[in-house]
């Protein structure tokens, strides 16, 4: 039996399903847990079907968390999609059901759940969700689903720009564009910024710095998000900018948190640059990770080594 169709048997058995994704989401994280869910509830009508985290964080136009008790849990199949790491599920109660189960499309550094179906090969956990739709003729597509799953794919392709976009990736959202949804309207929702956004887009452009080899660098201090009035959540349109650059290689826009530390966005077209990121309390995709830095003398430790990964790339 494939782990797909465990998952698929798992799911058979529970009345009720509650399904997670990580903190912080961006729409490939809401896209796979609420696509998920609205295909499970066109499936199985009968069940209870539950989608729950934390603030969605802008991302209000893909969908939104229900609120549940613990009392819910008892007895529930839990899901968790697009997470790497037990620490990182957004409502910390995902361990409260009878059995868990994890899908994701990150490396597997970090295994949980009872059940785990990971494939680094797929763009997004949104293509997994799709391919899973795919598979078994009792799931059951409709158009927002279709349009969640869209979402988290466009998101996570960057537009279907990043080297993660297959073959594969564009039969799958071709299939779900023939459900009756706006793609167009859906598309400017996922790209538009707010002006004061826009107008930190034109500092990180003004103020990124890039070395000889193509390694960039940006600081977002607590002084210029003040400035800006934006939060860290908004900071999420802005991390792709530094890719536009033709000198740059590979980059990190460091964000400071209220609490004095920075939140590390890195980001490559080259460079392989997640198991810097694992070294500095993050992880994440080869050319996509996260991390954190304590302060700007661990911040200068990770541009140093961004500049490193940079420089053996351009010997290669």
């Amino acid at each position: 039996m494939t782990v797909q169709a465990e998952i698929l048997a798992e799911i058979k058995k529970y009345d009720t399903i509650i399904i997670h994704r990580h903190q912080r989401p961006d729409p490939d994280a809401l896209g796979s847990q609420v696509g998920l869910a609205e295909l499970l509830r066109n499936s199985f009508p009968e069940k209870n079907i539950y989608q729950v985290g934390g603030p969605v964080e802008g991302l209000e136009y893909l969908a939104e968390m229900q609120d549940i008790s613990e009392d819910t849990y008892r007895g529930a199949l839990v899901i968790v999609t697009d997470t790497a790491n037990a620490p990182r599920i957004s409502d910390s109660r995902f361990d409260l059901g009878a059995r868990l189960i994890k899908i994701d499309h990150h490396p597997n550094d970090e295994p949980y759940g009872d059940l785990q179906w990971v494939n680094t090969n797929a763009s997004s956990c949104s293509e997994m969700i799709a391919d899973f739709w795919e598979l078994f003729d009792e799931l059951i597509m409709n158009e927002e689903a279709a349009r969640l799953l869209y979402g988290g794919i466009v998101g996570d392709t960057g537009r279907f720009l990043y080297p993660s976009t297959s073959a594969h990736t564009l039969e799958i959202a071709a299939k779900l564009l023939r459900y009756d949804f706006d793609a167009a309207e859906l598309n400017r929702q996922i790209q538009q910024v707010s002006q004061k956004v826009a107008h930190l887009s034109g500092y990180v452009y003004q103020n990124v710095t890039v070395d000889a080899n193509g390694a960039g660098y940006v600081i977002l201090s607590k002084e210029i998000m003040d400035k800006f009035e934006v939060s860290d959540a908004e900071t999420a349109s802005i991390v792709s900018l530094p890719g536009v650059v033709e000198e740059v290689l590979a980059w990190a826009i460091f964000v400071q948190q209220p609490e004095g530390y920075y939140r590390v966005r890195l980001r490559s077209k080259g460079p392989v640059i997640n198991e810097l990121a694992k070294q500095h309390h993050g992880g994440g995709h080869p050319l996509a990770s996260g991390a954190n830095a304590k302060d700007l003398d661990e911040v200068n430790e990770i541009y140093q080594e961004i500049q490193r990964l940079c420089q053996e790339f351009r010997t290669i």
